[in-house]
C-alpha cells in the first residue's frame, strides 16, 4: 500500500494541529503506514484512506461504530431533526424517550443523566460516589482505563519497574503534568484477586467512597472476571456501603443490550455507557440507583455540560437502540456469531502456522494473545504477551486490507458480513505466510 496523501497531509497538519492529530491515541500509525492515516470516508464495514486504500474495519473508531460506518437508519433520523435546532439550554422530548429506554434495558438504571463522553461521565460518577458516602478514596484496578483526567488516569499501563509488587501495586501517574496529589485518593489493586480486594476493604472501608472497574476489561485483553469475582466485590461493597461503579463505556450495548451487568448477572450502583450508545455520535450516560442519582436531582452535586443531550446525539441514540432491539436483538446475535466464526478461523490459522496464540473475549469484542503465556486474568498477565509478534502480524494484516485497533482489540459491527469474515481470514493467512517467509 502507498500512503503518499496521508504523509503529505500529516506534514501540513502538524503546522496547525498539536502533533498533527486531535487525540494522543491517534499518533500511532496502523500497520506499515509511516504516519497516522487520514480517511476520506467509511460505509458499512469498510473504511477508505486518502490514498484510496480500503480496509475491512474492526477498529470501528475504537468501538462506537456498532452499526457500521454511516448507518442509514441513524443518519435519516438525525437528518430529520436538524432543522429544529441543536441546542436550547433546555430539554427535548427525545432525551426523555431515550432515558426511559435505558431505564427499561439496564438493570442498575433507575435514573439517567446524559453527557458527551465517557471520560466526563466517569467524573460525574466518581463525584456522586464521594457525595453519597462522605468519603474520598476510590479503588481502581491495574490495566483499567476510565478516561484521561488526572484522578483516574492512573496505572492504566504502568511499567513494571514503577508498579510495585503485584499483591500491593503502587498508583502510577500516566502522563507528565498530572497532579500527583490526585493519586492520594486512589487505591490501585490487581483485578480478579478477590482475596486482596477483601483485605483492603476490611482495612480501609471507612475511607473508601467507591470502586470503579470495567466489568469486562476490554481495554486490556478483553479479560472476563473469574467466576465469583464480581459477586464477591458486590457483596463486600454492599456490606461496607461503598458505591460500586461499572465502566461500561465499551461493553455497554456491545456485549448485550443490558450491558455486561446483564450478561454477568451482577448489578452495580452506578454505570457509565458511551461508545456504542449512539453509533458514532458523541453521547454518554451515567445511570444508577435512584438514591444516589437523586443527589443530582436535588442539585447538591454539580454536573453540567453545554452539549449534554444535544438533539443530534440523542436522536442517534434512539435510532441505535431501536436497531439493536429490533427482532428481539437479532442483529447483536448475528454480530456475535460472525465474530465467533472469525475467532475460530484465526485460531485455526495460528495452529496451521505453528504459532502460539489464544483469543479472549466474545464475538463482538475480542483480543488475540500472542505467545504461550497461559490464561490472562489481569494486567500483569497481559504484559507477558509477545508484542513484537503482535505488531508484525497486524502490520501485515493491515497491508492485506484488514484493520484492527492499534492495541489489538477487534470490534464487530452489525454491518460486517460473512464475506468480510472470509476475506479477513484470507488476509490473516497471507500475514502469517509472509511472516513465516521472513
Amino acid at each position: 500500500m502507498k500512503f503518499d496523501q496521508s504523509k503529505k497531509l500529516y506534514t501540513t497538519a502538524r503546522n496547525y494541529l498539536a502533533g498533527g492529530v486531535s487525540s494522543n491515541f491517534r499518533y500511532i500509525g496502523y500497520g506499515e503506514s509511516p504516519v497516522p492515516l487520514f480517511y476520506s470516508g467509511g460505509k458499512g464495514s469498510r473504511i477508505t484512506d486518502l490514498d484510496g486504500n480500503v480496509y475491512i474495519d474492526y477498529a470501528l473508531a475504537n468501538g462506537p461504530i456498532i452499526l457500521g460506518h454511516a448507518p442509514d437508519e441513524v443518519l435519516e433520523r438525525v437528518k430529520n431533526t436538524l432543522s429544529m435546532g441543536q441546542l436550547f439550554a433546555g430539554q427535548t422530548e427525545y432525551e426523555v424517550e431515550l432515558a426511559s429506554k435505558l431505564v427499561e434495558l439496564i438493570p442498575c438504571a433507575e435514573l439517567v443523566r446524559f453527557a458527551s463522553s465517557g471520560t466526563e461521565a466517569i467524573q460525574a460518577a466518581v463525584r456522586l460516589a464521594r457525595a453519597a458516602t462522605n468519603r474520598a478514596k476510590i479503588i481502581k484496578f491495574e490495566g483499567h482505563y476510565h478516561g484521561w483526567t488526572d484522578n483516574v488516569f492512573v496505572s492504566v499501563h504502568p511499567p513494571l519497574a514503577d508498579a510495585g509488587p503485584e499483591s500491593r501495586p503502587k498508583s502510577v501517574a500516566q502522563t507528565p503534568g498530572q497532579s500527583i496529589g490526585a493519586l492520594d485518593d486512589i487505591i490501585t489493586l490487581p483485578w480478579n484477586d478477590l482475596e486482596r480486594f477483601a483485605s483492603v476493604v476490611q482495612e480501609q472501608a471507612d475511607e473508601i467512597a467507591g470502586v470503579i472497574m470495567e466489568p469486562i476489561n476490554c481495554n486490556t485483553g478483553a479479560i472476563f472476571p473469574k467466576p465469583g469475582y464480581l459477586e464477591g466485590v458486590r457483596k463486600l461493597t454492599e456490606e461496607h456501603q461503598i458505591v460500586l461503579i461499572f465502566d461500561e463505556v465499551i461493553s455497554g450495548f456491545r456485549v448485550a443490550l443490558n450491558g455486561a451487568q446483564g450478561m454477568l448477572g451482577v448489578t452495580p450502583d452506578l454505570a457509565i455507557f458511551a461508545k456504542a450508545l449512539a453509533a458514532g455520535f458523541p453521547l454518554a450516560a451515567i445511570v444508577g440507583n435512584k438514591e444516589i442519582m437523586e443527589l443530582l436531582q436535588t442539585r447538591s452535586v454539580m454536573h453540567g455540560g453545554t452539549y449534554n443531550a444535544n438533539v443530534m446525539s440523542v436522536v442517534a441514540g434512539l435510532a441505535t437502540i431501536d436497531a439493536l432491539q429490533s427482532n428481539s436483538g437479532a442483529a447483536i446475535r448475528r454480530m456475535d456469531e460472525l465474530g465467533k466464526t472469525l475467532i475460530e478461523g484465526l485460531l485455526a490459522l495460528a495452529r496451521k502456522y505453528g504459532q502460539d496464540m489464544s483469543i479472549q473475549g466474545i464475538g463482538s469484542v475480542f483480543h488475540p494473545i500472542f505467545g504461550d503465556i497461559g490464561p490472562v486474568t489481569n494486567y500483569r498477565d497481559y504484559l507477558k504477551m509477545d508484542n513484537a509478534l503482535k505488531n508484525n502480524f497486524y502490520a501485515k494484516l493491515q497491508s492485506a486490507g484488514t484493520r484492527v485497533t492499534a492495541r489489538g482489540t477487534w470490534f464487530l459491527s452489525t454491518a460486517h458480513t460473512a464475506d468480510d469474515i472470509e476475506k479477513s481470514l484470507q488476509h490473516a493467512d497471507l500475514a502469517w505466510r509472509e511472516l513465516e517467509s521472513e
